[in-house]
């Protein structure tokens, strides 16, 4: 049967699908409109199945704090491109996930996924959908849901590092400094009670089997040793690290003139630990072409 223009642009409008594909779909449906939507779903489902194996480790992360500035979230989404990751379609996909972690009683990625948002059933659906539209394979990779009686401090650079500190004290001020320091310095600890045993021998080791290679006289081996070890460890921890916005003072100093103590923090960058496929630029922009027709 023939298909007007009309009917192909009224499908593209409920649905949001390529002009070709809702032709398509109204020709295998016989101009059904319930039966064509049906046909661009379960192929949406069939892309998103075809790109599922495909490595994601470029994307966003994000960072929902409550009004009372006492509960947050920290989120995490991959795609497979840059461009991807720019998309709007993607960025509502991560906004829209973050707004409902923080509103609902979400703990977890298999509670996150089965769960309904807007006109789905699931998040595993909107997912699946997304991804039929970008034409990349996406994943929801990590989040963290954290709330304390101070106060949450907040900061994103560039959409790629994310980190969110707990104080608990009322400056909202100084958390969203500590935050910014975390998301610039990466620190692995807060001090150095939480180093485990094992590193700090192992440093140890290293650095005593340096001096020795150096010819230092071992009288003074152990005390070259420790030194070496307290500023390494310094580094590793937060309270250890000069603030970065002024390099005179220690993280350590900072909160102590505040009177606040850093409960715990969370850091998030962007792909962090996935190995990543070399991928050059003309390939990126074929692919998403490719993805948009």
């Amino acid at each position: 049967m023939g298909i007007s223009a009309t009917e192909v642009k009224k499908l593209r409008a409920l649905t949001s699908a390529g002009m070709m594909d809702c032709k398509k779909a109204l020709i295998e449906s016989n101009g059904d409109f319930e039966k064509a939507k049906l046909f661009l779903k379960e192929k949406g489902q069939s892309k998103a199945d075809s790109k599922s194996g495909r490595t994601t480790a470029q994307g966003l992360v994000s960072i929902k704090v409550s009004i009372d500035k006492q509960l947050a979230v920290i989120l995490e989404v991959n795609c497979e491109t840059d461009f991807a990751a720019k998309d709007q379609q993607f960025i509502d996909f991560s906004n829209n996930i973050l707004e409902l972690i923080i509103e609902g009683e979400i703990d977890d990625l298999d509670s996150l996924l089965s769960s309904s948002i807007k006109d789905f059933d699931t998040v595993q659906n909107y997912k699946t959908h997304v991804i039929s539209k970008l034409g990349e394979n996406i994943s929801l990779r990590r989040f963290d849901k954290v709330s304390i009686k101070g106060v949450v401090g907040s900061y994103i650079h560039a959409d790629k590092i994310a980190a969110i500190a707990l104080l608990d004290s009322d400056n909202e001020i100084l958390a969203k400094d500590i935050a910014m320091h975390i998301a610039a310095s990466n620190p692995n600890y807060i001090d150095q009670s939480e180093i485990p045993t094992e590193l700090l021998k192992e440093e140890s080791r290293i650095l005593e089997l340096q001096a020795k290679e150096e010819g230092k006289p071992q009288e003074i081996i152990e005390k070259i040793v420790q030194g070496k070890l307290n500023k390494k460890m310094s580094q590793l921890t937060l309270l250890g690290q000069e603030f970065i916005k002024d390099p005179d003072i220690t993280i350590e100093q900072l909160l102590k003139d505040s009177d606040s103590k850093v409960d715990s923090f969370i850091r998030y960058e962007v792909g962090d630990g996935i190995e990543q496929e070399e991928v050059n630029f003309a390939d990126e922009v074929k692919a998403q072409v490719e993805a948009s027709q």
